[in-house]
């Protein structure tokens, strides 16, 4: 074993025998990202150029087609193991960005094509992102997951970094629709750092007395029916938890990209402009996320605690909304916006992964994907519909900003308490094996 280099000690505490993996999982979440926030300013634009009056209809479309992949991944997950399964989901993906490249150079600008290329993206992130924690959850345990998921957290907000920055640089040289092969060929790096992980765990298990036993038990089929993410989590109430943190999560979300949406289109008429605007606002979010992945995501965890932690983003949020309640304003709203996304991005999200780790493997992959997918383009879904609903009341920006402040202090307390949980759960996992 080779020593870890000294300037990465210094940002993350990385046993030496875990940096090879911490370096693979930090590039296949860079590339993950990277692919992502090539295509994401094309999906933003098509969703406001679509009239902001009917982004609810694309987040239903989004719910009904996760509704229809769940089933599906369930199905593989349960026949192949996840050497197979894993590289199958982002082939899938690749071939999708091909479809799309081949539709936007034939110069096919119906409406529908837009509509599906927003939903697709929508359908992408969540999925392949969900994805790759199930991964991150099922290599590393709970230790290695409070010390190193910020950092390996930071390689997705590295990628996220480039690819605003190549849409930027090279839409106008390439077009848009060649910038869909620079995404697919970022997933081809994804499947790389896959086998790479897949090759250390079996190393580093194979060094134990059971290591073949248990290498051959993490690469089989997880069994189980198509629905078994659905089954484990209406049996368990800590899933039964994240759920309701993850709806909470996405109602406010969705509450104030709506909000961005009315604002940045009242504000700007040229569809450049807008996406400009949110291409600025992509690069800023992961700008302040990264930089607080790498110095600070794992420090929290230890000073504050995990409870602490995972609560800190939805009361900052609730204050955030409170603002937006006094001073509906362009500016406010692109500061509050940072802040929420890129501590989601930096805090929320690394902790709320670690809330898997004490889990067993289906509910990591079968589970975490349900919630992942279904519940969270649910709860878009539903508070899409509920956002118009208050429109068509009456209600103005305010008047919404200031009822998302008392669900964010529900959604805190959740949070808190699911932190409460996973540390229990953790304690007795320790027991267990030391028994």
């Amino acid at each position: 074993m080779y020593p870890a280099p000294l300037v990465l000690k210094r940002l993350v505490d990385v046993e030496p025998e875990e940096l090879r993996a911490l370096s693979w999982s930090f590039s296949y979440f860079f590339a993950l990202l990277c692919s992502y926030y090539i295509v994401r300013p094309m999906r933003d634009e098509m969703g406001v150029a679509g009239g902001v009056e009917n982004l609810q209809w694309l987040f239903t479309g989004t719910f009904v087609v996760m509704l229809a992949i769940v089933p599906l991944f369930g199905w593989v997950t349960s026949r192949f193991g996840r050497r197979h399964f894993l590289p199958v989901v982002y082939l899938f993906f690749i071939a999708n960005l091909l479809i799309f490249f081949v539709l936007f150079r034939s110069n096919v600008t119906h409406a529908w094509v837009a509509r599906a290329f927003f939903i697709w993206a929508s359908v992408f992130n969540l999925f392949v992102v969900s994805v790759f924690w199930s991964f991150m959850a099922d290599l590393f345990s709970n230790r290695q997951a409070r010390r190193l998921f910020g950092f390996i957290a930071a390689g997705g907000s590295a990628g996220a970094i480039t690819g605003p920055l190549l849409t930027a640089s090279l839409a106008l040289s390439l077009g848009p629709a060649n910038l869909l092969l620079i995404s697919a060929l970022c997933l081809g790096w994804a499947l790389l750092c896959i086998y790479r992980l897949i090759a250390w765990k079996e190393r580093v298990t194979a060094a134990a007395e059971t290591g073949a036993m248990a290498d051959a038990a993490a690469d089989s089929a997880l069994g189980g029916s198509l629905f078994a993410g659905v089954k484990l989590v209406l049996r368990s109430p800590y899933l039964l938890g994240i759920c309701l943190l993850m709806l909470l999560f996405t109602t406010l979300a969705t509450f104030l990209y709506f909000q961005q949406a009315q604002i940045v289109r009242d504000s700007f008429a040229d569809p450049a402009a807008r996406t400009a605007v949110f291409a600025g606002i992509d690069l800023a979010v992961n700008s302040l996320t990264i930089l607080i992945q790498v110095l600070l995501t794992g420090r929290l965890v230890k000073w504050l605690g995990l409870p602490v932690t995972l609560a800190l983003i939805p009361l900052l949020l609730g204050a955030g909304f409170l603002v937006i309640g006094f001073a509906p304003v362009l500016a406010v709203l692109v500061v509050v916006q940072v802040i929420r996304r890129a501590g989601n991005y930096a805090i929320m999200r690394p902790a709320r992964e670690m809330l898997y780790v004490v889990l067993g493997r289906e509910e990591k992959y079968k589970a975490k994907n349900f919630i992942d997918t279904v519940v969270y383009r649910g709860g878009d879904a539903v508070s899409a519909w509920a956002y118009d609903g208050l429109r068509l009341l009456g209600l103005s920006l305010s008047a919404i900003a200031f009822i998302a402040v008392p669900l964010a202090a529900v959604w805190a307390g959740v949070a808190y308490r699911l932190g409460k949980q996973q540390s229990v759960l953790a304690a007795q996992e320790t027991e267990e094996k030391s028994a």
